[in-house]
C-alpha cells in the first residue's frame, strides 16, 4: 500500500471511529435508557466501541476484542445494539486479513445468519419497541455474522486474484524461457550444422584438393562470425540493452534477410531457388517466425541431404503467409556426404513458432523422394 493510500485509509478509519462513537447516542434503535444509569458510563462505552477503530489496520484482532466487549457492555446498560455495527466494522478487517482459514466457511455463516433472521421475523421480533435484550443480542450476532461472511468472501476473491496473477506470471516466464531456447537453438544449430558440414569437407579433401579445403575453411570462418554476431544481437535484446551503439546488429530478422540465409546454405552445397509473392506485408513477428522456419528447414537440408537442390516458396496473400520448403533428397554418387545427426528439436521449434501465431505446420518425406516442410501462418495487417 502506498503512502497516499495508507493516509486515506487512516482518515477513513478516523471518520468511522467518530461516527460509531456518536451512533449509539442518536440511534433510533436505542430504547429508553434507565434514568439511574450514569451518562458518563454511556459515553465511556461509546468511546470504547468507537475510538479503537482508528488503529484496526494495525491490530485487527485486539481492536475487535475491545470493541466487541464495549458493544456487549453498551447493550447491557441500555445503549441498544448500535455498537455492534462498530464491532462489525472491526471484524471485517479480521476476516479479510486472517492467515488461516476458519473452521466454518463464509457460506455457512451467511446461511446461519439468514436462518436466524427468518426465525426472528416469523416470531414477531420486529414488533418490539427497540426489542428485548435477547432480540438486540440476536441482531448484533446477525450483523457480525453477515460481516464475517462478507469479509471472508472478499478475502477469497483476493486470494483467487493473487493466484491468477501468479499463475499468469509463471506462465509468462515459461513462455519466455521457451522463446529464448528457440532463438538460441535456431542460431546455434544452423551455424554449427553448416560448420560441421564444411569441416567434414575440408578434412576429406585437405590432402588432395587444398584449394577446396581452403574455401571450406573460409566458409567456416564466415559462418562462425555470423553466428557470434547473431548471438550477441540475441543477448542484447534479451538483456534489454541499448542497441544504439550496436552497429549493424539486427536481432529481428525478416523476409528481407532470406537471400542472405539462402546464400549461407548454398555455401554448404545446397542449390536453393527462392520464390516470393507478397500481396500484403506481414507483421514483424510473423516475418521473424517465417525466417526462423526457413532457417531451420535449410539447416535440416544441409545436415541430412546436401549436396542437393531445394526450393523455398513464400507467399503472403489475403492475410495468410504460406511457407513451403522442399528438397530433392540426397543425391547419388561419390559427392554424397554422411548426414549430420540431429536431436529432432528443430521440427519441434518450427511447430511451436507456427502454433504461437495460430498457424499449422506439416513436415514429412515426399512421395518422389526428398523432404517437405509447409507452414501456414494467418496474420492481420
Amino acid at each position: 500500500m502506498g503512502e497516499g493510500s495508507r493516509r486515506r485509509a487512516l482518515v477513513l478509519d478516523g471518520a468511522a471511529a467518530c461516527a460509531f462513537t456518536l451512533l449509539p447516542q442518536v440511534s433510533l434503535l436505542r430504547p429508553a435508557v434507565d434514568g439511574g444509569t450514569g451518562g458518563g458510563l454511556l459515553w465511556l462505552l461509546s468511546l470504547g466501541a468507537g475510538l479503537p477503530l482508528t488503529v484496526r489496520r494495525l491490530w485487527p484482532v485486539p481492536v475487535f476484542v475491545v470493541v466487541l466487549a464495549a458493544a456487549c457492555g453498551a447493550l447491557a446498560v441500555g445503549l441498544g445494539p448500535a455498537s455492534f455495527l462498530a464491532a462489525a466494522y472491526a471484524v471485517h478487517m479480521v476476516a479479510t486479513t486472517r492467515r488461516r482459514d476458519p473452521g466454518v466457511s463464509a457460506v455457512a455463516v451467511a446461511g446461519l445468519c439468514a436462518a436466524v433472521a427468518a426465525v426472528l421475523t416469523l416470531s414477531g421480533g420486529q414488533s418490539y419497541q427497540g426489542g428485548s435484550t435477547a432480540v438486540q443480542a440476536v441482531f448484533g450476532l446477525l450483523v457480525l455474522g453477515a460481516t464475517w461472511a462478507a469479509g471472508s468472501a472478499v478475502r477469497e476473491r483476493r486470494r483467487s486474484t493473487r493466484r491468477a496473477i501468479e499463475h499468469a506470471a509463471e506462465q509468462a516466464k515459461t513462455e519466455e524461457r521457451l522463446r529464448i531456447a528457440r532463438d538460441i537453438h535456431d542460431v546455434v544449430t544452423h551455424s554449427v550444422g553448416l560448420i560441421a558440414v564444411k569441416a567434414g569437407i575440408a578434412n576429406h579433401v585437405v590432402a588432395t584438393r587444398p584449394e577446396e579445403a581452403k574455401e571450406a575453411l573460409a566458409v567456416i570462418e564466415d559462418v562462425s562470425r555470423r553466428a557470434l554476431r547473431d548471438m550477441r544481437a540475441t543477448l542484447t535484446v534479451l538483456r534489454g540493452e541499448d542497441r544504439s551503439e550496436a552497429g549493424d546488429l539486427r536481432p529481428a530478422r525478416g523476409l528481407a534477410d532470406l537471400p542472405a540465409l539462402l546464400g549461407t546454405a548454398e555455401a554448404a552445397g545446397v542449390r536453393v531457388e527462392l520464390r516470393t509473392r507478397y500481396d500484403q506485408e506481414p507483421p514483424e513477428g510473423v516475418a521473424l517466425a517465417v525466417f526462423r522456419i526457413v532457417q531451420e528447414a535449410l539447416t535440416n537440408v544441409v545436415k541430412h541431404a546436401a549436396p542437393t537442390g531445394c526450393r523455398v516458396d513464400v507467399t503472403a496473400r489475403q492475410g495468410v503467409l504460406t511457407v513451403d520448403v522442399t528438397d530433392d533428397g540426397p543425391g547419388p554418387g561419390p559427392g554424397r556426404r554422411t548426414a549430420v545427426p540431429g536431436s529432432g528439436m528443430g521440427l519441434v521449434g518450427m511447430k511451436e513458432r507456427t502454433a504461437a501465431h495460430g498457424g499449422t505446420l506439416s513436415a514429412g518425406p515426399r512421395p518422389g523422394g526428398g523432404f517437405r516442410v509447409t507452414a501456414t501462418l494467418p496474420f492481420q495487417v
